[in-house]
């Protein structure tokens, strides 16, 4: 009897473990269900924004190269100076002993000349006093350049840094900058390098004027990149007639590089891996999921456009259960 007992727990024990093996198999054959969309290939246009302050096409530091004391300053700042303007009188005591000192060299000089085209002094004598009138006149000509101190550009006074009657002090006695036009200096990637060319067009947004375009154009761009960016700086130029646009203000330049056809994928479809910034993709095939890194590019209303990655035109992409996929599950698709 006991016997009978113990061989029938023996067959309760087996009958039940093989039904505990049997469901833990059924679990582990249970695969997840997805949901998938087809991706396709479409021209995008490549236009790309930067970021950019706005500058001055130049600027003029407007001193004399040597000290003294200023005698009068014509302009202020915030004044509008046109190329060729007067706008400092340094004092003239030097100048002037320099201009009675070439006054006399050049009586002497017409002098000597006239004795000399008679034979009545040598060619050595002529020489000397030639030469001492080359360098009065050199000696003149600089010190008339720096007691009449004019702006060589056409532009707007934005510092005045002495008063009248002051002595120089080695600031800029005033500063004069070229605001019509104005330039921004941005970084275009080595990958776009070869696409910008100068005259290509460019729109500019301005912080302090909203969503207001200006237009403006590519003005010039560096042969060399910088090699910690690797980047290559490009200056944009804005007309600026109106004198709107100042330098210092926030600008956003938009340069439409033209079209190019990429593969679009939905929003759903790209999985952004926590803590790297790393974007993904699941492609399905043959009853699989493989995990795919990308780049994506611009935001198209609700998809990305792909700027490389191994996803194909044509291919079926996972759009659920992303965060739960891994590379080379096996999966269902989700019936329409």
């Amino acid at each position: 009897m006991k016997r009978n007992i113990s061989i029938l727990l023996m067959v309760v024990v087996l009958v039940a473990g093989g039904c505990k093996k049997k469901e833990a198999v059924t679990a582990g054959d249970q695969k997840m269900t997805i949901r998938t969309q087809q991706v396709h290939m479409q021209e995008v246009e490549q236009t790309y924004e930067y970021t950019a302050i706005v500058e001055a096409n130049a600027v003029n530091n407007i001193a004399p190269l040597t000290g003294g004391r200023i005698d009068r300053i014509y302009v202020e700042v915030g004044d509008r100076v046109a190329k060729g303007k007067v706008l400092v009188q340094m004092n003239e005591n030097s100048l002037k002993q320099s201009k009675a000192q070439l006054d006399n060299l050049k009586a002497s000089f017409n002098r000597i000349d006239e004795l000399y085209k008679v034979g009545g002094t040598s060619k050595s004598d002529w020489d000397a006093i030639k030469t001492q009138l080359e360098v009065a006149q050199t000696t003149y000509d600089n010190l008339l350049e720096n007691t009449r101190l004019i702006s060589p550009i056409s532009g707007v006074v934005t510092q005045r840094n002495y008063d009248s009657g002051d002595l120089y002090g080695g600031l800029p006695v005033v500063q004069v900058q070229q605001i019509t036009p104005v330039k921004m200096n941005i970084n275009i990637s080595e990958t776009l390098f070869k696409k910008v060319k100068v005259g290509t067009p460019v729109t500019v947004k301005v912080d302090a004027y909203g969503e207001e375009e200006f237009k403006g154009k590519v003005s010039l761009i560096y042969p060399t990149m910088d090699g910690a960016t690797h980047t290559f700086p490009v200056e944009v130029q804005l007309a600026n007639g109106d004198s709107r646009v100042r330098p210092g203000m926030y600008a956003r330049v938009t340069i439409n590089f033209g079209t190019q056809e990429h593969v679009v994928v939905p929003d759903e479809a790209i999985f952004r891996q926590q803590g790297s910034g790393n974007r993904y993709v699941y492609v399905y095939k043959d009853g699989k999921v493989s995990f795919n890194r990308v780049e994506i590019g611009r935001h198209l209303g609700n998809a990305y456009e792909l700027l490389s990655g191994n996803v194909q035109d044509g291919d079926m992409v996972a759009t659920t259960g992303l965060a739960r996929l891994k590379d080379g599950l096996e999966v269902n698709v989700e019936k329409k």
